[in-house]
């Protein structure tokens, strides 16, 4: 509290350092992989892996900030979880021009996957791992939005291509480090 005066300017710097890791992981996995197929693969992944990479983080996201959302000292946590939504809602558009997605309302589509991948209901020690529940979830999405839906086999494997860049992104921006800063 020292540093930041109040509470509501302390979730909001640590709101804004989880969002700048996202962020940064996102963009990376974006980078590193070719097609919206790929890359929406990842990012779903990503979203399941949060509970357990960043566990404490991630449910405070969940869960105190969504209360806090309408403050303005919260504003530049909005802006950044606006720019993240652009991104999925970029690659869900790239899969639909390129012929891989099935043509669907890319803000709804975004929302409900959104909605799916931040319910807390995850637990870490229980008897699905992380890598299990994200290869379900990239199986459930894309399953519904490819055109051919056979390309969703290496997509979804836990050991797979798509998934070593997941984490392999995880832990580069992790080392790089993105504390909040004070105010």
């Amino acid at each position: 509290m020292h540093h930041f005066g109040t509470k509501d300017r302390l979730l909001a710097a640590l709101h804004e350092g989880y969002m700048r890791q996202r962020l940064a992981e996102a963009r990376l996995m974006c980078e590193r992989l070719t097609t919206p197929t790929e890359r929406l693969a990842a990012l779903l992944s990503a979203f399941v892996l949060y509970q357990v990479v960043d566990r404490d983080a991630t449910v405070a996201f969940q869960r105190e900030f969504v209360r806090l959302a309408d403050r303005e000292v919260m504003a530049e946590g909005r802006r950044m979880r606006d720019e993240y939504l652009a991104l999925v809602r970029g690659v869900l558009s790239d899969g639909i021009e390129a012929g891989e997605f099935r043509e669907c309302d890319v803000r709804v589509q975004s929302l409900l996957i959104f909605g799916s991948a931040q319910w807390t209901w995850f637990e870490p020690d229980g008897q699905v791992t992380a890598e299990q529940v994200g290869a379900q979830l990239v199986d459930l999405v894309l399953g519904g939005l490819l055109v051919r839906r056979s390309r969703v086999t290496g997509l979804s494997d836990p050991a797979g291509r798509v998934a070593r860049t997941v984490r392999a992104c995880l832990a580069e921006v992790a080392a790089k480090g993105t504390l909040p800063e004070a105010s």
